[in-house]
Protein backbone atom coordinates (compact mmCIF):
# COMPACT_ATOMS: atom_id res chain seq x y z
CA UNK A 1 0.00 0.00 0.00
CA UNK A 2 1.42 3.17 -1.07
CA UNK A 3 1.94 6.11 1.40
CA UNK A 4 -0.23 7.93 2.27
CA UNK A 5 -3.22 5.35 1.12
CA UNK A 6 -5.83 5.75 3.78
CA UNK A 7 -8.17 3.34 2.73
CA UNK A 8 -7.33 1.12 5.16
CA UNK A 9 -8.61 3.30 7.88
CA UNK A 10 -12.23 3.10 9.34
CA UNK A 11 -14.23 6.13 9.12
CA UNK A 12 -14.22 6.72 12.74
CA UNK A 13 -10.21 7.15 12.35
CA UNK A 14 -10.10 9.49 9.35
CA UNK A 15 -13.05 11.32 11.08
CA UNK A 16 -10.41 11.35 14.41
CA UNK A 17 -7.94 12.23 11.92
CA UNK A 18 -9.26 15.34 10.70
CA UNK A 19 -10.45 16.61 14.13
CA UNK A 20 -6.58 16.34 15.50
CA UNK A 21 -5.95 18.02 12.43
CA UNK A 22 -7.66 20.64 12.86
CA UNK A 23 -6.84 20.80 16.56
CA UNK A 24 -3.65 21.36 15.30
CA UNK A 25 -3.86 24.11 12.58
CA UNK A 26 -5.76 26.18 15.69
CA UNK A 27 -2.69 25.84 17.32
CA UNK A 28 -0.83 27.64 14.62
CA UNK A 29 0.55 24.20 12.82
CA UNK A 30 0.64 24.26 9.48
CA UNK A 31 -2.00 22.31 7.34
CA UNK A 32 0.91 19.83 5.74
CA UNK A 33 2.54 19.35 9.51
CA UNK A 34 -1.05 19.42 11.14
CA UNK A 35 -2.50 16.30 8.73
CA UNK A 36 0.89 14.65 9.75
CA UNK A 37 0.81 14.85 12.97
CA UNK A 38 -2.58 13.71 13.24
CA UNK A 39 -2.34 10.75 11.27
CA UNK A 40 0.67 9.86 13.43
CA UNK A 41 -1.15 10.06 16.69
CA UNK A 42 -4.49 8.11 15.05
CA UNK A 43 -1.18 5.09 14.14
CA UNK A 44 -0.22 5.34 17.85
CA UNK A 45 -3.61 5.10 19.16
CA UNK A 46 -5.00 2.08 17.10
CA UNK A 47 -1.71 0.66 15.48
CA UNK A 48 -2.79 1.91 11.76
CA UNK A 49 -5.26 0.73 9.39
CA UNK A 50 -7.88 -1.31 11.61
CA UNK A 51 -10.38 -2.50 8.37
CA UNK A 52 -9.57 -5.96 9.71
CA UNK A 53 -12.93 -8.24 11.14
CA UNK A 54 -14.46 -7.86 15.20
CA UNK A 55 -11.98 -8.86 17.72
CA UNK A 56 -8.91 -8.11 15.26
CA UNK A 57 -6.52 -5.27 16.60
CA UNK A 58 -6.16 -3.44 19.95
CA UNK A 59 -9.26 -1.41 20.99
CA UNK A 60 -8.28 2.86 20.65
CA UNK A 61 -6.90 3.79 22.99
CA UNK A 62 -7.07 7.75 23.16
CA UNK A 63 -3.97 8.39 25.66
CA UNK A 64 -1.94 10.44 22.96
CA UNK A 65 -5.41 12.38 22.52
CA UNK A 66 -5.28 13.26 26.22
CA UNK A 67 -1.67 14.01 26.13
CA UNK A 68 -2.31 16.10 23.35
CA UNK A 69 -5.14 17.74 24.76
CA UNK A 70 -3.52 18.79 28.04
CA UNK A 71 -0.78 20.48 26.21
CA UNK A 72 -2.71 21.88 23.32
CA UNK A 73 -4.52 23.89 26.62
CA UNK A 74 -1.98 25.30 27.80
CA UNK A 75 -1.07 27.01 23.97
CA UNK A 76 -4.10 28.21 23.42
CA UNK A 77 -4.51 29.77 26.52
CA UNK A 78 -0.91 31.62 25.63
CA UNK A 79 -2.46 32.99 22.62
CA UNK A 80 -4.51 36.33 21.95
CA UNK A 81 -8.01 36.65 21.61
CA UNK A 82 -7.13 37.82 18.39
CA UNK A 83 -5.16 34.84 17.13
CA UNK A 84 -7.79 32.16 18.84
CA UNK A 85 -10.58 33.68 16.83
CA UNK A 86 -8.77 34.12 13.73
CA UNK A 87 -7.80 30.26 13.43
CA UNK A 88 -11.39 29.33 14.95
CA UNK A 89 -12.46 31.07 11.49
CA UNK A 90 -10.46 29.05 9.74
CA UNK A 91 -10.87 25.72 11.12
CA UNK A 92 -14.35 26.56 10.27
CA UNK A 93 -14.19 27.54 6.65
CA UNK A 94 -11.83 24.08 6.57
CA UNK A 95 -14.95 21.80 7.86
CA UNK A 96 -17.23 24.04 5.74
CA UNK A 97 -14.77 23.12 2.64
CA UNK A 98 -14.55 19.40 3.88
CA UNK A 99 -17.95 18.57 4.57
CA UNK A 100 -19.33 19.60 0.32
CA UNK A 101 -15.90 17.55 -0.92
CA UNK A 102 -17.16 14.46 0.96
CA UNK A 103 -21.09 14.90 1.52
CA UNK A 104 -21.38 13.07 4.40
CA UNK A 105 -24.26 10.05 4.22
Amino acid sequence: MPQGDKSKYTDKQKRKAEHIEEGYEDRGVSTKEAERRAWATVNKESGGGNKSGSGRGKPDTHEASEKGGKKGGEASANRSAAERSASAKKAAATRKRNAQSHAHH
